[in-house]
């Protein structure tokens, strides 16, 4: 078993080399134990708890579904096989179906070679230290021993699933949209979905194909939506939707296609969301996303929380604070006034497009309110494990001394007109950074001061 597939927010490897259907049979046994010590009273008489698995649509995840059912099984639990489905259906089918727990394989929009394992837990993604733990328990067995297999049942949800999503949108007019799926496992679902809501959608790329012979499905990098934005120009649309490999991900373009970042998304669905149901409402928010959330978000009679990167952890701020809404950069957003309040694309999508349906302007005109900052893209500037704690702890130590400082998950260094973001990745040995400016002068200036602090602590960065 290869410690380093068990990651901050799921478990993740090569097929082959790292991961196949002995170490998913092993994860499985070790959550179904896990679930089950959780449920008390842990009485073998009592009935089993149940728990529901799903896999997308690459060709290795029906072979490690399979061994991971088998883990289950063998501690007794009572499985659900959803089938393929994208991982926004696992979570639902989670709560519509009474699980106490779910289990997703899924690529995301790693490489084809690529897959790895999202579990949930009474609808909370198990991360951090939760998911060492499981790595310890394999590694360390001392389970008891279970008499009585569990019961495996194949169920169909994606026309439950559909139906439910559908019900919940009423568009004000006549919506054209291109829909990219990026031949992931939304292409099961998206067409669908937004057809049944009353679009017009042209699809791109949305028959299932695990090679990704068009593009890779991931919407955050620019070069992914070129089609997209092609086609949207091409045509008189109202907009263009992407999703990522297992449409937990959303992307988008306006009108004229131009790219929507995840945070100016969450921005609008924030700005919908206070004029639905007044001031005072929460938006959590990472600490990636541009100033402009929090400050129009403000204005509007909101409050912004700045948090942690990382879907896990920004869904579990949005319990413990009581938000409705709450998203990253990468495009996680979380709605719960009349939805679940996970991370999914496809209710996202019909949000967006029900919003700009109910607008007399169009999205590029309701975008063209915001002010236009200059910022970088995520940078990764490669270290040691070990230096890049230490390396955001300096930086935190000097720079507060100078600027006011922000550090909820790295250090955020606010210059008044800009701000600079470094913090260690959660997942490599690397340094985040991101820099946003008012003017391009500006952007340069932060950037360079950093980048000769950054020099001067041991770390070139040009």
């Amino acid at each position: 078993m290869k410690s380093h597939i068990f990651r901050q927010y799921d478990i993740r490897g090569i097929v082959g080399e790292d991961l196949d259907p002995e170490v998913t049979e092993a994860v499985g046994r070790a959550f179904a134990i896990r679930v089950r010590k959780n449920d008390r009273p842990s009485s073998r008489t009592e009935t089993p708890p149940i728990i529901v698995v799903g896999y997308d649509n690459r060709s290795t995840s029906p072979a490690l579904a399979k061994g991971l059912i088998a883990g289950m099984r063998s501690a007794g639990v009572t499985v659900l096989d959803v089938g393929t489905v994208p991982t926004p259906v696992l979570y639902w089918s989670e709560v519509t179906l009474g699980a106490r727990a779910g289990v997703q394989i899924t690529g995301s929009h790693n490489p084809p070679e690529w897959n790895g394992i999202k579990l949930t837990y009474r609808g909370s993604s198990l991360y951090g230290d939760a998911i060492q733990d499981l790595l310890r328990s394999i590694q360390e067995p001392s389970h008891p021993e279970f008499t009585r297999k569990g019961f495996e049942k194949r169920v169909t949800v994606l026309d439950r699933y559909i139906d439910d999503i559908a019900g919940r949108f009423d568009l004000g007019r006549p919506m054209r949209v291109v829909v990219d799926c990026g031949n992931g496992t939304g292409s099961l679902v998206a067409v669908r979905l937004l057809e049944e809501i009353g679009v017009e959608v042209t699809p791109l790329f949305c028959e299932s194909d695990p090679t990704f012979p068009n593009h890779h499905p991931d919407p955050t990098v620019d070069e992914n939506l070129i089609d997209l934005i092609h086609t949207v120009q091409s045509g008189d649309y109202d907009l263009g939707i992407a999703f990522d490999g297992d449409a937990d991900r959303i992307g988008a373009v306006d009108d004229r296609g131009r790219i929507i970042r995840g945070d100016i998304l969450l921005l609008l669905f924030g700005l919908d969301l206070l004029k639905k149901r007044g001031p005072g409402q929460k938006l959590i928010f990472d600490v990636k996303c541009s100033q402009v959330l929090p400050e129009l978000f403000e204005e509007a009679g909101g409050e912004p929380i700045m948090w942690q990167t990382g879907h896990s952890l920004i869904k579990k701020k949005m319990r413990e604070t009581g938000a409705l809404l709450a998203g990253e950069l990468s495009g996680h957003i979380m709605i719960s006034d009349d939805y679940l309040g996970f991370d999914d694309a496809l209710y996202n999508a019909c949000r967006l497009i029900e919003i700009v349906s109910h607008s007399e302007r169009t999205l590029s005109d309701m975008i063209s309110d915001f002010p236009e900052y200059s910022s970088t893209p995520e940078i990764r500037i490669d270290v040691t494990e070990d230096q890049k704690w230490a390396v955001v702890s300096e930086a935190e130590v000097y720079f507060k001394d100078k600027y006011d400082v922000i550090g909820v998950d790295g250090v955020r260094i606010l210059f008044g007109d800009g701000w600079a973001l470094l913090r260690a990745s959660n997942t490599q040995p690397a340094i985040v950074a991101r820099f946003e400016a008012r003017s391009e002068g500006r952007l340069l200036e932060i950037r360079t001061e950093i980048a000769e602090w950054l020099t001067q602590a041991g770390v070139p960065f040009i």
